[in-house]
């Protein structure tokens, strides 16, 4: 039996002794990361929410298996934002602007009233160029009235994790989502509030595609609410992505069986917690950006180091963990092997990066610390 079949639906129950300590914990990271955020200047506040932001336009995609181009959302990012981007520009895809415009939707403008038609704009602003030749899916409106599962495993051999509710009561359902949201229990708390957000409009899987997307923004609409701040410093998606089956192993077992979801919730507020966690490190990452900037203020650099060096510095370098070899260097700036094997060999002189331990052709380069 799953939730929505219960005669009590959608009245979830919780154990908020269980929650308590955790709880405590996530308001005690948010406190330490607004009040960072807050005592740095106002540059550094803008990267930060930069890199936040392409962080959870990345990872809500990947949660999905879809991977957008980093440096394209990197640069719908950095214009949204109204931010100078050094070195070489790169144009944003139609999918990534769609997509970063969908999360500054949902909040820098948290107080706006959620509606079933702004849910549906937001499911139409994932398919920018429709729902192609082949696709039946239904683009800025709810799914049909045929059964809406959630399935994995071979064509013939089809695992069915969960059904949503009928279609024919979808309109309805989500009206009482849509009400609860915006009017929610005066004593609910609001970090509970963007968990019970997040099961229940999944449960309820109001389109053909999208759901998860569209689900995570209004989760992340819901954290705006609990913080009192539209600008975002941390994102959930990318807790999530790194704990990515945990996260579908726990939505099922919670769309299944009783509506006691204080395992779910306690699932939710320890991965808001890793999120927040991952934010500071990120807090000290920027700053450090910062700081290398300002002692390389006098170096001559060119555009595509510059570009490459940005990469290396920000979040949306995350795939160069382990450094960056002159293969790398030759694919991000688009030059030829002999015009990377001079950039880098320029920026080891000029300080600015450092040869990691090995040699040869796996010889790979990091920022000089």
């Amino acid at each position: 039996m799953y939730i929505w079949e219960q005669s009590d639906w959608p009245q979830f129950v919780w154990d908020e002794a269980v929650l308590g300590p955790e709880l405590n914990a996530v308001r005690l990271l948010q406190g330490r990361l607004l009040g960072r955020a807050e005592a740095s200047s106002g540059d550094l506040d803008r990267e930060l929410e930069r890199d936040a932001l392409i962080r959870n336009a990345i990872r809500t995609s990947e949660i999905e298996g879809e991977h957008l181009d980093v440096g394209s959302v990197r640069s719908s990012v950095t214009r949204h934002l109204g931010l100078e981007q050094a070195g070489v520009q790169e144009r944003a895809t139609p999918e990534a602007e769609s997509l970063v415009e969908l999360l500054l939707m949902a909040t820098h403008e948290p107080d706006t009233p959620l509606s079933p038609g702004q849910l549906c704009r937001w499911q139409s602003m994932l398919f920018p160029h429709g729902a192609g030749l082949v696709s039946h899916i239904r683009i800025g409106e709810l799914r049909g009235e045929q059964p809406m599962q959630v399935v994995s495993g071979r064509i013939n051999q089809p695992r069915v994790h969960f059904e949503a509710p009928p279609g024919k009561c979808l309109k309805a359902e989500l009206a009482d989502f849509v009400y609860w949201f915006n009017h929610p229990p005066a004593r609910l708390d609001p970090l509970l509030r963007a968990g019970i957000a997040h099961l229940w409009l999944l449960t309820l899987h109001p389109f053909d595609d999208g759901n998860g997307r569209v689900t995570r923004a209004v989760t992340d609409r819901a954290l705006a609410q609990a913080e009192h701040q539209s600008v975002r410093f941390y994102s959930l998606s990318a807790a999530i992505m790194d704990r990515r089956q945990a996260y579908y192993d726990h939505l099922e077992q919670a769309q299944s069986g009783s509506l006691d979801i204080t395992r779910w919730l306690a699932w939710f507020v320890q991965t808001l917690k890793e999120a927040l966690t991952q934010a500071l490190r990120q807090v000290d990452r920027v700053l450090a950006k910062s700081h290398f900037w300002q002692r390389h203020a006098a170096t001559v650099l060119n555009a595509r180091q510059i570009k490459v060096l940005n990469r290396l510095l920000d979040t949306a370098g995350d795939e160069f963990a382990h450094g960056i070899n002159a293969r790398q260097y030759k694919a991000l700036a688009k030059v030829s092997k002999a015009t990377a094997t001079r950039d880098l060999t320029d920026l080891l002189d000029k300080r600015c990066l450092e040869r990691l331990p090995g040699g040869g052709r796996s010889t790979r380069y990091a920022i000089a610390v």
